[in-house]
């Protein structure tokens, strides 16, 4: 008998999306969170309380930690990308031909305004 035709079960076409690259299928990391606080990095003790008002002032929670080392930097990205996400846009949607019209005459709009 050849092996040619020897059965080995179905090969998949591709692996399982987890398998490989590390993505999270179900991923609800908020950041700023209690359970995924921010990581900020201040240089003085006077710049920790201004940045502790605006995360209090946002309603999100951060470990702030100060390095007064010399050439230290301040990393505070994580919080700025956050205040300055713009929020949801929602547009009106303009009548339909067949809607009534906005002006309150009771006429579809196609022989009203429209």
């Amino acid at each position: 008998m050849s092996d040619k035709f020897f059965y080995k079960g179905r090969q998949d076409a591709r692996q399982h999306h987890t398998a490989y690259g590390g993505f999270e299928t179900k991923a609800s990391k908020k950041s700023g969170s209690k359970k995924y606080p921010l990581t900020l990095v201040v240089t003085s003790e006077a710049r920790k309380q201004e940045i502790e008002a605006q995360v209090a002032e946002a309603k999100l929670y951060a470990n702030i930690s100060v390095d007064t080392r010399e050439g230290a930097v301040q990393s505070i990205n994580e919080l700025t990308a956050i205040l300055n996400k713009g929020g949801t846009v929602t547009t009106v949607k303009p009548p339909s031909r067949n809607d009534l019209c906005h002006c309150g005459s009771g006429i579809k709009f196609k022989k009203c305004c429209g």
